[in-house]
């Protein structure tokens, strides 16, 4: 593989997530409550339903979304208050990439955590 005609894999990984972000936090518009069940092309195996009622599920909801969802899932299935709630410890859990594209792309998102976030 040619270094000078092929982007580095982590450049290719962060605009591939670039291009899947909505223009506004506001536009998640998910569930905030009851059951979700994800489709084949996010979970293809394992656990495919997650009930935001329950403590760790959304955490684990969220993460896949954001790894493997496309644009319109990011709208359909994750929600702005509890991405922006969950976010201190999530981006703990999501790739560096993940972290920093949407860190960059909504900064109001690193002034939502508490000591986690200062600590990550």
């Amino acid at each position: 593989m040619d270094p000078t005609t092929t982007a580095p894999r982590v450049e290719v990984l962060r605009d591939r997530c670039r291009s899947r972000l909505p223009e506004r936090l506001q536009e998640l518009a998910g569930p905030v409550e009851g059951n979700v069940d994800l489709p084949l092309h996010i979970v293809w195996s394992g656990r495919t339903s997650y009930s935001l009622d329950r403590p760790k599920s959304p955490m684990t909801l969220y993460r896949t979304v954001l790894a493997e969802g496309l644009s319109e899932d990011l709208v359909a299935l994750l929600h702005h208050r509890l991405l922006t709630e969950q976010w201190s410890v999530l981006r703990s859990l999501v790739s560096s990439y993940i972290r920093e594209v949407w860190e960059d792309a909504f900064p109001e998102l690193l002034g939502t955590g508490s000591a986690d976030t200062a600590a990550a």
